[in-house]
């Protein structure tokens, strides 16, 4: 174990040191922000620091990322506001040039001429004109002219509402505001489309593609493309030689004819676990209905079928609400477990236990509902913007939730990490068979209670560079990394009291597994932030490491074949078939929906072109809901098996199964995918900002898409139904048992 041990170690170690250091240079080399904006021959400001600044403040209390996207990053039904400001001001130019020079449009001019003032357009727009000693921007008189025309344009949008992009009436009506957000949309398109000092590529690196200006791939994403192709094809074979050399090769467990959990006396802590499953199974229910308001916003913009609910419900409140409560109740149901699990560990249970659980209860409740409201009155302009910072919407995908929610919530993480990890202390401490496995359930709890804080490192006034690096601490590490470690623990040490695994094997392939994940995932993060105002190292080692993250996953059919054959082992494991049939759903999801699709956007040369698109809406259902989602649900349904000492009926778990898979399998097959797949075509013909456009998300072929993926809504809606009936009967039932 000790060459196990010091794998992991060297790997957590060595992965952060890198993440670290590519975090210093987002420091240094990110865009900066002028302290004035201004005109060429004239000197006169446009804007200053304190308006992009206020203006970014102003675009988070609409829903930021839930409104459009900037840099690729958020929803998707609105443009993504930095590339169509690009392409909106670029066309604004060569037309007024060519009416000038030909007195006719760009577009009727020939080919020579439309090259010469291409060219023009290419140089005055890329050119750098940031000086470092005043901190100032300068721009032409020229080009100041179109950005009134955009700033026209966009203050109409957000004043007046846009059905396509369901925006509604007035959901910005402040002069200043609209003022200073127009200023904060300006200079995100002048980071992606300004050249760095002396360099042939954008702050961006030439995100978006847009062939007007001259943004196109570099060649640093081509190279580290087709680098993380190679390393993962040779990654894979080398994985699965290993894999098939030394798997069987675990220690020999002979199973028990009876269950060894059938007799299992549950503690007071656990059964006060109990209400936990009902207020996951409400917010489960809750999050799909929002889901559907949400997608169908995409379709009729306003209204529900006819029925108008954007001035109550705009879409950017209900995106919000759909995401933020998917990792609300996943996050929960987790947390649950380790909960309900901890003294199965310790084999005590330990004072104050009860009282924690229904404080972290309480506490849960106030955080979720508190927070929605906050949301709800921020994007509707009732707060002003450091309230708004503290207690509204912060404007970031998967964390839009006000600071002091985050804070709150923090703080119950290490309430739990206490109450969780003394137990796993104590278990240690018996110094028996399953102390390595305990030591690395301990090492991801504590994780998972220390890297949520990652989300506190940036400020109201932090650029958008810097946000973006910590938001994806949380987002992909907390998440994607250290929760996974933990999930994989959780199951080896269920399998392990099930006495299907033995200690020995299930301890060292937990770490085994852990750092496999970890080596790739840890500086994988870096694959959400190549275009994201970070320098070039982030593409290196992002499409190096995030190439990784795919590899253990490939060998996932592994895992579903052993699952499976556990059902054959003997009778009394059939008890937990429908645990056991979500974990094996879960493998095939991890080989999917995070394989298969992860690595669909995952390389740069992929995610130049299709960032932000429905493709990246595909592997975020697949993963989010194929691989956490249903790993949680089994969670639930496991210890409900634990707890329940009569036969189960298996027509409303195998519905529900069954509907949620076929569900989301048709959601992929018959929408998301087929319309990803035409923007990205789109995108790579024509340039990024025609594949956002409503002319071609409200063309023929992409609306009856939309409408098609009904039915994949209608078959997975039906199947949370049955679960959440499922566990809710079944929770009462448990409820009403004396311990």
């Amino acid at each position: 174990m000790k060459k196990v041990w010091i794998a992991f170690s060297s790997v957590v170690i060595l992965s952060f040191i890198a993440l670290i250091w590519v975090g210093t240079e987002v420091y240094q080399k990110q865009p900066p922000i002028p302290e004035t904006v201004i005109i060429e021959e004239t000197g006169e400001v446009v804007y200053t620091k304190a308006d992009i600044q206020i203006g970014q403040n102003v675009w988070e209390s609409i829903g930021g990322m839930e409104v459009g996207s900037i840099w690729g990053h958020g929803s998707y039904v609105a443009p993504d506001w930095s590339a169509d400001w690009i392409h909106k001001e670029a066309v604004f130019m060569l037309d007024a040039w060519a009416k000038k020079d030909f007195n006719t449009t760009y577009d009727n001019l020939d080919v020579e001429p439309k090259a010469a003032l291409k060219a023009r357009l290419i140089k005055t727009i890329k050119t750098n004109t940031f000086n470092p000693l005043d901190k100032s921007v300068t721009i032409t008189q020229e080009r100041y002219t179109a950005i009134v025309s955009n700033t026209a344009h966009y203050t109409d949008i957000f004043s007046n509402g846009y059905e396509q992009y369901a925006i509604p009436k007035g959901a910005l009506e402040d002069t200043k505001k609209l003022e200073q957000l127009n200023a904060f949309l300006f200079w995100t398109s002048w980071a992606a489309s300004t050249n760095r000092p002396d360099k042939e590529y954008t702050y961006t690196s030439n995100w978006p593609h847009e062939p007007l200006i001259g943004n196109t791939i570099t060649a640093d994403s081509q190279i580290w493309s087709g680098f993380s192709v190679v390393l993962l094809l040779l990654f894979i074979g080398i994985l699965t030689y290993y894999y098939l050399r030394k798997h069987e090769k675990g220690e020999a467990v002979i199973h028990p004819k009876e269950d060894p959990l059938g007799k299992l006396i549950l503690t007071r802590s656990q059964k006060s676990v109990l209400k936990y499953f009902i207020v996951i199974s409400l917010l489960i229910g809750l999050q799909v209905i929002l889901g559907v308001l949400t997608v169908h916003y995409t379709v009729e913009g306003q209204a529900f079928f006819g029925y108008d609910l954007s001035s109550v419900l705009p879409y950017s409140i209900t995106r919000t609400w759909h995401t933020q409560l998917a990792v609300f109740w996943i996050a929960a149901t987790w947390l649950a477990t380790g909960l309900f699990l901890a003294p199965m560990i310790s084999g005590k249970e330990m004072k104050y236990q009860v009282f924690g659980i229904n404080f972290l209860f309480i506490a849960l409740l106030i955080i979720v509902l508190g927070s929605l409201v906050g949301e709800w009155l921020g994007v509707h302009q009732f707060l002003d913007l450091t309230t708004n910072f503290f207690f509204g919407h912060q404007g970031y995908e998967y964390m839009d939730l006000g600071r002091f929610w985050q804070i709150f919530l923090g703080i119950g993480l290490v309430l739990w990490v206490i109450m969780v990890g003394r137990h796993v202390v104590f278990g240690i401490r018996k110094n028996d068979d399953s102390k390595h496995l305990l030591i690395i359930l301990l090492i991801s709890v504590i994780a998972i209670g220390m890297f949520f804080f990652s989300g506190l490192m940036y400020g109201e006034n932090s650029s958008l560079p810097v946000i973006n690096y910590w938001r994806w601490w949380l987002v992909h590490l907390w998440v994607e990394g250290f929760f996974e470690v933990f999930a994989t623990v959780i199951i080896a040490f269920i399998f392990l009291r099930m006495k299907i695994l033995s200690a020995k094997t299930a301890g060292r392939a937990s770490i085994a597994s852990a750092t496999i994940f970890l080596a790739g995932g840890i500086i994988g993060t870096l694959h959400h932030l190549y275009y994201s105002g970070t320098p070039v190292q982030a593409i290196a080692l992002g499409a190096t490491f995030s190439a990784l993250e795919v590899v253990p996953l490939t060998l996932m059919g592994f895992e579903i074949r052993e699952n499976w054959n556990l059902l054959k082992s003997n009778a009394w494991v059939q008890n937990y078939k429908w645990p056991i049939f979500f974990f094996i759903a879960v493998s095939f999801w991890n080989m999917v929906g995070a394989g298969v699709f992860g690595f669909l956007i995952n390389p740069p040369i992929a995610l130049y072109y299709i960032q932000g698109l429905n493709t990246t809406a595909v592997h975020a259902h697949t993963a989010l809901f194929g691989v956490y989602g249903l790993l949680g649900m089994g969670f639930i349904i496991i210890c409900l098996r634990f707890y329940s000492d009569r036969v189960w009926s298996s027509t409303k778990l195998k519905r529900a199964f069954w509907l949620l898979n076929i569900g989301l399998v048709a959601m992929v097959v018959f929408s998301m995918l087929p319309i990803g797949v035409i923007q990205a075509y789109t995108s790579i013909t024509k340039g990024y900002s025609f594949a956002r456009s409503s002319d071609l998300l409200y063309s023929p072929t992409v609306q009856t898409l939309k409408w098609l993926r009904m039915i994949g809504d209608i078959i997975f809606s039906v199947g949370i139904f049955y679960f959440c009936w499922f566990t809710i009967n079944e929770t009462i039932y448990c409820l009403k048992k004396k311990i």
